[in-house]
């Protein structure tokens, strides 16, 4: 089954204009096209898409995902490198799990604090001094 950029949008939450730019930037160069120009995408592309947006989403810049697509084009002699990029990646996305961990636990004292404000006084002292 194909499907057209409005279908890919809507799928992957993205505009039209984000797949243009990312197929524009070297991201796609895959993808199909129709006899009147119009971009087509197969059911393998959709895995693609779904690759390019899980880097995007976890940090990765488009030169970076750039040269990772180039690397998949030239084959099976680049599954190492490709390899390395990816586990490179994944500790800079472990790295902002447990710094999102670390403010998530910030806030949620915060929280309590507010739920409870004469208890949080009493064990914090003056409220005003000590909370934003």
């Amino acid at each position: 089954m194909n499907y057209t950029i409005h279908e890919v949008a809507n799928k992957f939450g993205l505009s039209t204009h984000t797949l243009r730019y990312y197929d524009k930037e070297g991201l796609m160069p895959f993808i199909g096209r129709t006899k009147s120009g119009n971009r087509v995408f197969s059911e393998a592309d959709l895995n693609w898409v779904k690759m390019v947006c899980c880097l995007k989403d976890t940090g990765m810049q488009i030169k970076e995902i750039k040269r990772y697509a180039d690397l998949c084009q030239q084959g099976m002699d680049t599954i190492n490198e490709r390899k390395e990029m990816l586990v490179e990646h994944r500790k800079q996305v472990l790295k902002q799990m447990e710094e999102l961990k670390n403010n998530l636990e910030l806030i949620d004292s915060k929280i309590a604090v507010y739920e409870n404000p004469e208890l949080a006084e009493k064990m914090y002292g003056d409220l005003e001094k000590t909370t934003f």
